[in-house]
């Protein structure tokens, strides 16, 4: 029992730091793309700069994605693999209740 409330409890945290359309947008995004910087990111979505940048640090500071520096950028990419798992399930969720 005590197992299983860990996992819960690590399951809610992962679910917090994914509450929101922006984050769940950029795990999506970096696990079909495999790997992009926060220009990228920023035309993609639309919205400024630095709003990218406080939802990746967010996901870093939960250790679901990592930066690496290539010059003057740095390229994100996931390290949670359970996160391409937990994604696939909510987007399939989300094209199963639209058809």
């Amino acid at each position: 029992m005590e197992n299983d409330y860990q996992k819960y409890s690590e399951t809610a945290e992962m679910l917090k730091v994914l509450a929101h359309p922006v984050r769940l947008c950029i795990v999506n995004g970096l696990l079909k793309k495999g790997e992009c910087n926060v220009t990228y990111m920023q035309e993609c979505m639309h919205i400024p700069q630095s709003t990218v940048s406080q939802h990746l640090q967010k996901l870093k500071a939960a250790g679901i994605i990592e930066g690496r520096r290539d010059g003057l950028e740095i390229h994100y990419r996931i390290v949670d693999r359970k996160m391409e798992k937990f994604i696939k399930v909510l987007i399939d969720r989300e094209e199963t209740e639209d058809e």
